[in-house]
């Protein structure tokens, strides 16, 4: 009889992360932060001494959210925060591969992102119109990389990702860091937003 794959992780706070059956009880922020503070965003084609982590990423994508939508209630900024929470596991598969993969991708990112949601207050599911503006600011934010970082002419990036409103990306800029602050970061603005929440 052949031995069954594994398909848990170990995560660095002890937690034995499920990936068939993840449970809002197997999810710790610290993790989250760690596991997307050394995920590169582009798999790591980018100039620059660091990698654009996954972290530094999301906390610009929740940051442009709140310019879409000024007046969203706090949760779901900090949905626009865990948007790509569950790529601490299953790492950030570029768009290409994605399509190659095929749908038990998406069908793995839905199990993580269910279980994510539910551990910090969130519906399993968003409104479709927070999603929408969600996406919309990912689009921005890689819009924003593509052209500084990834070696895309403005015009690359607008075919690929719409041009986005000027005043969604105004004074903000692409950083590179290292990955302890970006993960210091991220923790940080996940316990200032469920604070916010009450």
């Amino acid at each position: 009889m052949a031995k069954q794959a594994r398909a848990w992780q170990r995560m660095l706070s002890g937690r034995r992360l499920d990936l068939l059956d993840p449970t809002p009880m197997d999810i710790e922020i610290e993790d989250i932060a760690h596991g997307l503070a050394f995920v590169a965003r582009w798999n790591g084609q980018t100039f620059g001494d660091f990698a654009y982590s996954v972290a530094e990423h999301s906390l610009l994508v929740e940051t442009i959210f709140a310019r879409i939508d000024p007046k969203a209630p706090v949760k779901w900024r900090l949905a626009a925060l865990l948007h790509d929470a569950p790529e601490y596991v299953i790492g950030d598969m570029i768009s290409p591969v994605k399509a190659a993969v095929g749908p038990s991708y998406g069908e793995l990112d839905a199990r993580l992102t269910t279980a994510i949601h539910l551990r910090f207050g969130l519906p399993a599911a968003l409104p479709k119109t927070v999603k929408q503006k969600i996406k919309r600011a990912d689009r921005v934010s890689a819009w924003m990389e593509a052209v500084a970082i990834a070696g895309f002419s403005e015009s690359e990036a607008d075919g690929f990702f719409g041009r986005p409103d000027p005043s969604l990306r105004e004074g903000l800029s692409i950083r590179l860091r290292p990955p302890v602050e970006a993960r210091n970061d991220y923790t940080a603005r996940h316990a200032a937003l469920l604070e916010a929440m009450g």
